[in-house]
């Protein structure tokens, strides 16, 4: 047994394909499988059903698999004790977040941190949180920046911040008047949502959800798929939408003139760095933790008079 065959297999179980596994550890495809198959020999099992497609691990497989990330996650660690001893930052580091705070949260960070560790390469992907859950479990991602909690005790949160919502109400709307709002007020008024998929529409109805059933269907009948695009159909429509706070630092004067901040205790999301317990990059990811908690609000660090909503 070879630390590479392991790592063949964690690739096969990744991808869920003996090609693409072959394609993303750069070595041929029947390179790939006899490696596998000279580590199945010597175990005496077989790790992966071949007869099914895509290709899955089988009983034992899925055992020797875990067990596998585990030794793989343990040797890379050593690169790590290193670079911890010269005191230095370098290499990959593997980001997701969600589409609701990359654009908000991002641009705040990314420049102080590049600055600050320039030899380390900064990967980044917006996912949904159920993408980005399944590819921290399989080691593609090395971090996720999501809204929390997730309920999964395979994953560690760490709570970065906890920001508020607000409403963002059209001219014509009967919320327009009000100098705040309420769950209440929202539920009676046209409301504009994201689509399926997204953790913030969960949210979004969880903050009216306690009078929602006594309201007449429609109510949640209008649906988008991004946090710009519910601005621009408030905007030129009619209705009302809730927004995270970040997403209103640069709107202009007409704007800000449409935000409504609700009535303490204010619903608010808690956003985490996610990494699994077992997680590589320590360092790294400790220090993109501080940039961003340097980066936002510091009425954001803390839950006073702040009702933390969940999305499940």
């Amino acid at each position: 047994m070879t630390l590479v065959q392991l790592e063949y297999i964690i690739a096969v179980d990744t991808y869920r394909s003996f090609v693409a596994a072959a394609e993303k550890c750069f070595v041929t495809q029947p390179t790939l499988s006899m490696q596998i198959q000279k580590l199945e020999e010597s175990l005496g099992v077989r790790v992966f059903d071949r007869s099914r497609q895509p290709v899955v691990p089988t009983e034992i497989g899925v055992e020797i698999i875990k067990q596998a990330r585990v030794i793989i996650t343990e040797s890379r660690k050593v690169n790590e004790i290193v670079q911890a001893k010269k005191g230095e930052l370098e290499g990959e580091l593997r980001i997701g977040v969600i589409p609701t705070v990359a654009p908000y949260l991002l641009p705040r960070v990314l420049g102080s941190f590049m600055e600050k560790f320039p030899k380390i390469q900064l990967q980044i992907w917006e996912h949904t949180t159920e993408k980005i859950l399944h590819e921290l479990k399989v080691g593609l991602l090395d971090c996720g920046i999501l809204s929390t909690p997730v309920h999964d005790a395979s994953l560690v949160e760490r709570p970065l911040f906890y920001e508020p919502f607000v409403a963002y109400v059209a001219a014509k709307s009967k919320l327009f008047d009000k100098k705040e709002v309420t769950s209440e007020d929202i539920l009676g008024d046209k409301l504009w949502l994201l689509n399926e998929g997204h953790c913030m529409r969960g949210q979004v109805l969880n903050i009216c959800q306690r009078k929602r059933s006594l309201e007449p269907e429609g109510t949640f009948e209008y649906n988008t798929g991004s946090v710009e695009t519910l601005k621009r159909m408030v905007d030129i429509n009619s209705g009302s939408t809730i927004l995270p706070e970040l997403s209103i630092v640069d709107f202009d004067e007409d704007q800000l003139h449409r935000v409504r901040y609700f009535r303490s205790p204010e619903p608010a999301r808690e956003v985490s760095i996610v990494t699994t317990h077992n997680f590589l990059k320590k360092m790294a990811i400790d220090a993109l933790e501080k940039e961003i908690v340097v980066a936002v609000p510091k009425r954001f660090r803390s839950k006073k008079k702040k009702d933390v909503v969940g999305f499940d």
